[in-house]
């Protein structure tokens, strides 16, 4: 993408079913989870750059001996930092210096289960704490709770309301603590009212704590906690005693897989990590369920429980177009198939000139959506071919027919980026003196009489094509650039962990605004400001979205040629063209996850509603501010 946006946060659980000495017999180290937990978290290192955190839980510890370990960073390289620190307290040699048991007793992170933790900053920015996975302690084991999530919540006013009216005083304002203190309050009463119970049975208070930790009814605690959440979520989180969960939003927005065998059971963000991290070829890597829990018990038992009433399913689309790793088998078929469907658009871009037409992609992640524009190009071509020779058009010389047969699209790598200059450019301020030189070109394959389509997997606000690529291209000679994205017009900021939150970040916006006022249609501003002024206050389940309204009265077409004027520097040469895909293709390519409120504004939850016409009240007011 050559425009930057935050990322979702990434999520990394592994629970050990054998003894560690197994691992140490079999894989050589009592730290066979720990290693897989690296693996996993660097593989999913695109998922969060702003911190990165560790927890390990030792089961079945003596009192007296430390069970919870935890190591967090938000340095700039923060996966590294967080493992230093862990290894720093090992022995050179830890395969024979000494065996698991001793290893489990006296080195910290020497554990069964462990959860790990990658952040992409969209509240509290880079500070060590709000960098998970969140802790909550207590003398009592089972009390103790640490959380991971990847989520995103609308209504933490609401939530942290209902903490202060239950009689708590939560230390912080952000969605993460809410969070962890809803799930924390309903731990505790679980816990009190199995206390109660087993005390009225008439057992010890010595004899009652084992039997709380056998009892806690997770799937319960979470029902409760998250009965009012609203907004997009995979939360992890596991208890001192050993019991581990996953919890995914009813609408399936955010993502989480699992894999399970009788040596351990594994969870992330993405299923492919899991594949690479594990070398399994034919795993049963399978989705969480939306609304569902994956509950992982301290004696290993692992359900797939009902915590919420799923709803419509809205999993996230961005997922698959952008923030995935490539190398998942669907996510490969469906980028592929995002850029062939473009090929209609392509052609009318072109005026239909393909041998004049160079095709190429900005790298790194629309490499694969153009390998599917090239496919379908090349079937438009063959079809042509056929049609050429059904028609007659072509003479049995074997010149000509050589000619018709071997056409083919050009293709050619024309944008190369830096990769060691784009590491040093951490923030829009630091990035704007740098951007032009992010990206260099391939010279000589491009001339003057040729357009020139590049595709990239999507346009947000449109910098980085004005002040970078579009003059690196120019440079070329082309009589036609034709900037393509796999991903339809952004419209409408997410609000459910990506960070996206601001109306003038979308060049579309801006694009529809200028037509507006090109047009003497203000008074649409000021009619939609009012309404959406109107519903402040109101239940999130009352407000209507009435932003749609700014983008009703134009086309698709419209809106992407006002697009193309705002890229095109006056002191280019070349004539610009943007295309976009359709929200129609993108649910062909995407059939299973149908989550599109960038695109369409059609918000899975109450608050996706609110959230929006917030972020036009604040642009239209003139702050910058967030719109959740």
């Amino acid at each position: 993408m050559s425009d930057t946006i935050h990322h979702e946060c990434g999520i990394a659980l592994i629970r050990l079913l054998k003894p560690l000495d197994y691992y140490q017999k079999k894989y050589g180290s009592y730290l066979y989870g720990l290693n897989r937990l690296y693996i996993l978290m660097e593989k999913q290192r695109n998922r969060g750059q702003d911190g990165a955190g560790v927890v390990g839980v030792k089961l079945d510890m003596e009192p007296g001996y430390k069970y919870m370990d935890r190591a967090r960073s938000c340095d700039a390289n923060p996966i590294q930092e967080v493992f230093d620190k862990i290894h720093a307290n090992f022995p050179p040699d830890l395969t024979s210096e000494k065996d698991a048991d001793w290893a489990k007793q006296n080195l910290p992170f020497v554990s069964e289960v462990y959860l790990g933790h990658l952040r992409y900053a969209t509240f509290g920015k880079n500070n060590i704490d709000y960098v998970h996975p969140l802790k909550r302690a207590s003398n009592w084991r089972s009390h103790n709770l640490a959380l991971a999530a990847n989520f995103n919540l609308t209504n933490v006013d609401e939530l942290f309301d209902s903490l202060i009216r239950a009689g708590q005083h939560p230390r912080n304002y952000s969605d993460t603590v809410t969070l962890l203190e809803k799930v924390g309050y309903f731990l505790d009463d679980e816990i009190q009212d199995l206390y109660h119970y087993f005390k009225e049975k008439g057992f010890s208070k010595q004899e009652i704590t084992p039997l709380i930790e056998q009892a806690i009814d997770l799937p319960g605690v979470l029902a409760r906690s998250s009965a009012d959440w609203d907004g997009g979520y995979a939360v992890a989180g596991v208890l001192g005693h050993g019991d581990a969960f996953v919890a995914r939003d009813p609408w399936g927005i955010r993502p989480a897989y699992y894999y399970k065998d009788d040596e351990v059971v594994v969870v992330a963000s993405e299923g492919s990590v899991i594949q690479t991290a594990f070398q399994g070829m034919n795993m049963n890597i399978q989705e969480i369920k939306p609304g569902y829990a994956l509950i992982i018990k301290k004696d290993g038992t692992v359900t797939e429980e009902l915590v919420r009433e799923p709803k419509k399913r809205s999993s996230c689309s961005f997922e698959r177009i952008y923030f995935s790793r490539g190398n998942d088998r669907n996510i490969y078929q469906e980028r592929k198939k995002l850029g062939e469907l473009l090929t209609p658009q392509l052609i009318r871009a072109v005026d239909g000139d393909l041998d004049n037409t160079v095709f190429s992609f900005i790298p790194n992640t629309a490499e694969t959506s153009f390998y599917g524009m090239v496919k379908g190009i090349q079937q438009y071509m063959v079809e042509e071919k056929k049609r050429q020779i059904r028609e007659g058009k072509a003479s049995w010389c074997e010149e000509t027919l050589d000619a018709i047969i071997c056409r083919e699209p050009r293709i050619e790598k024309i944008v190369i980026k830096d990769a060691k200059l784009r590491t040093f450019i951490t923030s829009d301020s630091g990035r704007d003196g740098l951007v032009g030189h992010v990206y260099d070109v391939t010279y000589g394959a491009v001339s003057e009489n040729d357009n020139l389509v590049v595709i990239d997997d999507s346009i947000v606000r449109g910098t980085t094509l004005r002040r970078s690529i579009l003059r690196i291209l120019d440079q070329l000679g082309p009589r036609r650039i034709v900037v393509v994205s796999s991903a339809p017009q952004i419209r409408y900021p997410d609000c459910y962990g990506i960070d996206m939150t601001r109306m003038n970040e979308f060049i579309a916006f801006n694009a529809a605004i200028e037509l507006i006022r090109e047009r003497g249609m203000e008074n649409l501003i000021d009619e939609v400001y009012k309404d959406c002024k109107a519903q402040q206050g109101l239940p999130k389940e009352e407000i209507v979205n009435h932003v749609k309204r700014i983008y009703a009265p134009f086309t698709d077409e419209e809106i992407s040629d006002k697009i193309a004027q705002m890229v095109r520097d006056e002191r280019l040469h070349a004539e610009v063209k943007v295309v976009f895909q359709t929200v129609e293709n993108l649910h062909l390519a995407c059939p299973n996850d149908t989550g599109d409120w960038y695109f369409t504004g059609n918000y899975p939850t109450p608050g996706g509603n609110k959230v929006v016409n917030t972020a036009f009240i604040n642009w239209v007011e003139g702050r910058d501010e967030r719109s959740y």
